[in-house]
């Protein structure tokens, strides 16, 4: 016991302390991991603008928050639609960063009663005026307007979305006053004004010898990695970059359908066919059998129909199947292949006339988007057959309307909708308003509540038909994707390298005319890729291989598993020889082509000497203005030699190498010519009107931006 006890204090101290190392390792591992937050959460923070940390959590609320306002607008909420959000809350994130320095700095501001006014005041927000204006006088009721959003900051969750509504506005008002700013300082001084009616004025008479750089082969005239180099660093605000893009080559292997995955479905229709045409339960025979398209229990009129082999399905006649066909209506974009059968045939009219007042038992709910009750089934019945009774008795429908109706499409406009065509309603409401008479009112339950509805007009007649589409997918089999899948592996497998990338695809795909395709400048937080379309998770792969690697399995992009290898990582800086190349060859190999050119010329003497030692002939153009030239576009330099005054009636001593070729000029005289505008007062507010407008619809943004200090890390996050 006594030599336990002596192991015991002896070691009990190293033993706590290897413990609490050991917690330690674990902590420490969990945070590098991005699980723990205990040291200031810097791996929470996605980027920084001027100083500013952007919080991955305070960003995501934001993106969620617009997310919500999309699908409550009945917008699809997919993974383009998400990627486009985030962009949009970064960048407002950005203006909010760099303008709310400049208004502060200015001491820009917008006070309560000012925000008032914008709420409230003849150029309220459509939103609010709409809501709020009388159908019947259409007179905009502020104080009811104000007594509503006052109610609405009672309401935790209905303040919050009013203080962001607000917070829009007030940025509005700040860029309107900015920009304000800018606009009224333009100025131009009578001097400008005088020089440019002067310009104006100036016409010309030249004769010239031109020289194309065309005439010499591109393939005469190299341009060195040093010489570009040269030229970048003489010009390094031209090709600065921001941030860092990759470049990367790839092959696809087709997962598309095969032949026999098209036959499989075929057959799959043409077994269903008989039972399809003897049944008479449609819907749930579709609903059954697991159709793409629902059943659609109204009518549609033969102008309405999108099917582009409409005359064959409508040919089979009432109670025939027609099929199976490829239907290029696919609400997926995936091919879909179909029976049809014409249920029934009626006479209806071309485009209806209604008004309505719905009482809903469902709406959406605006900050999730998904249906939620608003009243029983019993309740609504009740109100809907008080509102027919009420109308009956002679309470106008329009008082009516805006008493009671839950349906913001129409209340404003009294219930009415206009040139309804068929197919335009949910089945209920399109079979009531074709299939009965001008004048008459009835109820009619929906999926949304109960409509009173009264039919004010109809126009033109048409066959509409009900049909049934029993709709099968074309999609590839488990062994058409695992072929494709298998081989995509099998050349990623053997081709981890740029080299071996190359020599594979020559080898093995090249023979099979499988193309090597390239996407050039990939930007970390980009989704869509060129030629492939949406896949972020190709993004990111390719930011996380180094040049001259082959990404490490295949990536899914749609119909294609792509293998890819990067070739270039252009880092942010100044941009590489490689990288500046495509820009910059064309400029220097025109410049040695110019220097060619001129020593063929040789000294300048007359356009005849010129004209004969390049073989070309003597040009003549007259009325050469030098504001608004169109005779001799984007050759600047041969302008600005034609009006130089010491060229008057002369050669022009040296060759001018211009952007199209070289020229040789005579100036055979310099004169004037009356302009449009030759009041200087009139000149000055054509030019400052012209600067005002433009400083009102150019953001500035984008030149804050550039002087601004951005970091962004969000391709970490998402």
């Amino acid at each position: 016991m006594s030599i336990t006890q002596s192991i015991r204090d002896k070691y009990a101290r190293w033993a706590v302390i290897a413990i609490a190392v050991s917690l330690l390792g674990f902590i420490l591992m969990d945070a590098f991991a991005g699980r723990a937050k205990m040291f200031g959460g810097n791996d929470t923070v996605i980027g920084k603008i001027n100083g500013k940390k952007i919080d991955y959590r305070d960003y995501s609320l934001k993106v969620k928050a617009q997310e919500d306002q999309y699908q409550a607008q009945g917008y699809p909420m997919n993974d383009q639609t998400r990627q486009q959000i985030q962009e949009s809350v970064w960048n407002q994130e950005i203006t909010e960063s760099v303008m709310g320095d400049q208004y502060n700095e200015l001491g820009l501001s917008v006070s309560k009663k000012e925000m008032g006014d914008i709420l409230y005041g003849a150029d309220a927000p459509k939103d609010i005026k709409q809501a709020f204006t009388d159908p019947k006088t259409g007179m905009f009721n502020a104080s009811e307007a104000k007594k509503s959003l006052d109610q609405m900051m009672k309401d935790p969750e209905k303040k919050a979305q009013l203080l962001s509504f607000m917070q829009g506005l007030e940025s509005q008002r700040l860029m309107q006053k900015y920009t304000s700013l800018l606009s009224n300082s333009v100025y131009y001084p009578k001097w400008y004004a005088d020089k440019q009616i002067a310009d104006n004025a100036l016409i010309a008479n030249i004769s010239f010898v031109t020289v194309p750089y065309t005439s010499i082969p591109d393939s005469a005239v190299k341009v060195t990695d040093a010489e570009i180099q040269d030229y970048i660093n003489k010009h390094k605000k031209d090709f600065e970059q921001k941030e860092e893009t990759r470049s990367f080559e790839y092959v696809t292997f087709s997962a598309s359908p095969s032949a026999a995955d098209t036959a499989a479905v075929r057959n799959s229709l043409l077994n269903l066919k008989d039972s399809f045409a003897t049944t008479t339960d449609n819907e749930r025979f579709l609903r059954t059998n697991g159709s793409t398209f629902p059943y659609f229990n109204s009518y549609v009129s033969k102008t309405k129909m999108q099917q582009t082999n409409k005359d064959s399905i409508l040919s089979a006649g009432v109670g025939k199947v027609y099929g199976p066909y490829v239907d290029a209506n696919s609400q997926n974009n995936s091919a879909v292949m179909a029976l049809s059968k014409i249920v029934d045939v009626k006479q209806w009219p071309d485009t209806v006339k209604v008004r309505h007042i719905l009482v809903a038992t469902q709406q959406q709910n605006p900050q999730t988007g998904q249906s939620m009750q608003v009243r029983s089934e019993q309740d609504a019945k009740k109100l809907i057959d008080s509102i027919q009774r009420l109308n009956n008795k002679g309470v106008s429908f329009d008082t009516l309307v805006a008493k009671f109706s839950d349906d913001p499409g129409s209340k404003q406009k009294g219930g009415v909708y206009e040139n309804i065509t068929t197919g335009q309603m949910v089945p209920e409401f399109n079979d009531f308003i074709f299939g009965h008479k001008t004048g008459e009112k009835g109820i009619v339950k929906t999926d949304f509540g109960y409509h009173y509805i009264e039919i004010l007009s109809q126009k033109g007649s048409t066959p509409a038909y009900k049909i049934a589409y029993l709709a099968k997918p074309i999609v590839a089999s488990n062994e058409t994707d695992n072929n494709a899948s298998n081989a995509a592996n099998l050349f990623a497998g053997k081709s981890r390298d740029i080299k071996s990338f190359n020599a594979n695809y020559d080898n093995d795909l090249k023979g099979k005319g499988m193309n090597k395709l390239s996407v050039p400048d990939v930007r970390a937080n980009d989704f869509s890729v060129p030629g492939l379309g949406n896949s972020r998770e190709l993004v990111k792969a390719i930011f996380n291989t180094d040049k001259g690697d082959v990404i490490e399995k295949p990536i899914r992009v749609g119909d294609n598993y792509v293998v890819a290898v990067v070739t270039e990582i252009n880092k942010p800086g100044v941009q590489s020889v490689a990288k500046a190349r495509p820009a910059v060859e064309q400029v220097l190999r025109n410049e040695k082509k110019a220097e060619q050119i001129k020593q063929k010329i040789g000294t300048v003497s007359t356009l005849e000497d010129a004209a004969a030692k390049t073989g070309t002939s003597i040009q003549n153009v007259d009325s050469v203005r030098f504001n608004n030239d169109r005779k001799i576009a984007f050759e600047s330099k041969v302008i600005g030699a034609s009006f130089n005054p010491a060229n008057n009636g002369k050669v022009v001593k040296e060759a001018i190498a211009g952007t199209s070729g070289v020229y040789v000029v005579r100036v055979n005289g310099v004169g004037t010519a009356p302009v449009d505008m030759a009041n200087p007062d009139d000149v000055r507010k054509s030019l400052e009107a012209r600067a005002r407008q433009m400083a009102q619809y150019n953001s500035p943004v984008e030149a804050l931006k550039k002087k601004a200090d951005i970091v962004d890390n969000r391709a970490k996050f998402f």
